[in-house]
């Protein structure tokens, strides 16, 4: 182990890794859970505060590890009182992170990649395409930094409730450094969150999420969007290797896990005007996912620069959700929050720009099937 340059991130290591880090030290395991009392619990970062930590220990700690942040590149406030941090990462990148308050609960949606790969056309992410994956460190600094600047008091006031991982990025393609920090966010001695609070959100990327049924249980949101493998291809580019088929047999076995008979998959969907919204698109929805214990999130669409498609009318979002509603389906439409910021979904792009004049320029009309 060494000094220097080459100090590992405390941030990136679950209990089970940072136990065989002070292992390495010389050190007793349970020191490892002590320290993430300290960083998660306390949001301490600097060993020379962790008073129950010998002197000794704390000075190995300094010379071989450190609990490196992101910079607060900005900090942008919506009218409804969602909030926006721009997050300078290691080599130069950027990324978005999102609080959204509500009356019962405060929703962190966090970033797992710089960019995006899956190319999603109705996405803001997709079209500035991909540049790197986080880290676990940078994926958990999202939280820790988020809780700082929500005010929140250890031990007494929680102000992130849920964490989503919806911001910028495929998730389950950053599945090394994914999976570690879900186990940070489900630790007693981390986060402590319920797996119901955890959400991660998939494109569709089958080998992946079969393999997370296996290895952590939380809540599954499906970035659906389309009924049909034609749509689907257009909107959702990663089903021309995954098709819808083999995407509904692994959510049926996510949900079939004897761990998860309570559980449901959320399948997002994104109401784009005459592209998938009609009464034949929730028709085939409906034979598509009628077998699955499942909701379905119908999301508005939210504008950005370059992007081809429209929002659905309220009265057509509102028929659509009814048709579900009628066939047993539960529907919930979600409310935008933060689009005054281009915090909503769809919206992050981890770079500043004037995206409010262009976004004013009249759209390109894309030709998709039905």
């Amino acid at each position: 182990m060494q000094a220097g340059n080459s100090k590992v991130n405390l941030l990136g290591l679950d209990r089970q890794a940072l136990e065989a880090f002070f292992s390495r030290l010389g050190e007793k395991p349970f020191r490892a859970r002590q320290l993430m009392q300290w960083i998660y619990h306390r949001g301490v970062t600097g060993f020379e505060n962790m008073t129950d930590l010998g002197k000794g220990l704390r000075l190995k700690l300094s010379e071989y590890a450190e609990i490196r942040l992101p910079e607060v590149a900005d900090e942008q406030f919506s009218a409804d009182g969602t909030r926006k941090w721009l997050l300078r990462v290691d080599a130069g990148n950027s990324i978005e992170t999102v609080f959204i308050p509500e009356p019962d609960r405060g929703t962190l949606c966090i970033s797992s990649q710089v960019g995006c790969a899956m190319a999603c056309t109705f996405c803001a992410t997709g079209k500035q395409g991909f540049n790197r994956n986080l880290s676990t460190a940078e994926i958990i600094a999202q939280v820790w930094l988020a809780n700082q600047r929500l005010g929140a008091v250890p031990g007494v006031q929680r102000a992130i409730t849920n964490i989503v991982f919806m911001g910028m990025g495929e998730p389950l393609a950053n599945y090394k450094h994914v999976l570690p920090a879900l186990r940070i966010l489900l630790d007693d001695f981390g986060y402590g969150l319920s797996k119901r609070r955890v959400t991660v959100s998939t494109s569709g990327l089958v080998p992946n999420l079969n393999k997370l049924a296996g290895e952590c249980d939380v809540a599954l949101a499906v970035s659906l969007h389309a009924p049909n493998d034609a749509l689907r291809n257009v909107l959702v580019p990663i089903n021309r290797i995954h098709p819808i088929a083999e995407l509904m047999a692994a959510c049926r076995n996510y949900v079939r896990d004897q761990d998860r008979s309570h559980a449901h998959i959320t399948f997002e969907y994104v109401m784009l005007e005459d592209v998938n919204d009609s009464l034949d698109h929730a028709r085939q929805l409906v034979e598509l996912v009628r077998d699955i214990a499942c909701k379905v999130n119908l999301i508005p669409f939210n504008p950005f620069p370059g992007a081809v498609y429209q929002r659905s009318p309220p009265e057509t979002i509102e028929r659509f959700g009814e048709y579900l509603w009628n066939r047993g389906i539960v529907t919930i439409t979600r409310r935008t929050r933060g689009d005054d910021i281009d915090a909503a979904c769809g919206q992050l792009a981890g770079r500043v720009q004037d995206r409010i004049r262009r976004a004013r320029r009249a759209p390109e009309r894309l030709e998709v099937p039905v």
